[in-house]
């Protein structure tokens, strides 16, 4: 009987295991939106967090460049967004960019060629990050022209404004 039970309890185990190497791998990106308010680029003390804007992902081949997974989501109170992200895209280059502000005077998005327009993730399990959560870097939507407190910011941050110069 001794035996019976333990061979059992073995096989439970070993069926157990074999579900966790057939799971398909989920991903949560997460990530942050702004309100550039000294078109720079970055947060500044006077950015701001825009509740409401849309963003999504986008997978695509590093061939052809064709969209192989597509997801929208909408930031929270805090700027904030989660997007879930359904299996592996190791072959494929993912990038979250800004889709619709939530405030027609922070809405510009930067026509520069040499800034980047998105936040690119790595949604893998093989590239040596063990969580599957993946953090964005911040994206930003630009106000037309920079506020009165924008001088003052840069000028502590060691920059200096365009009309400065």
């Amino acid at each position: 009987m001794a035996k019976s039970t333990i061979i059992l309890a073995s096989a439970l185990c070993f069926l157990s295991l074999l579900g966790f190497a057939y799971c398909e791998s989920r991903f949560s990106v997460e990530g942050k939106v702004y309100c550039d308010t000294c078109r720079t680029q970055f947060v500044t003390k006077v950015s701001w967090f825009m509740k409401g804007a849309t963003v999504k992902i986008e997978c695509r081949d590093r061939e052809g460049g064709n969209v192989k997974y597509s997801s929208q989501a909408e930031t929270n109170e805090k700027g904030a967004y989660t997007i879930s992200v359904d299996g592996e895209h190791e072959e494929e280059i993912c990038e979250v960019v800004l889709v619709k502000s939530s405030d027609p005077e922070c809405s510009e998005v930067s026509k520069d060629p040499f800034l980047k327009k998105s936040a690119r993730v790595s949604l893998t399990m093989n590239n040596g990050i063990v969580s599957p959560v993946r953090l964005a870097n911040p994206l930003g939507f630009m106000k037309k022209k920079p506020i009165p407190e924008c001088a003052k910011v840069l000028s502590e941050l060691g920059m200096s404004t365009s009309e400065e110069q």
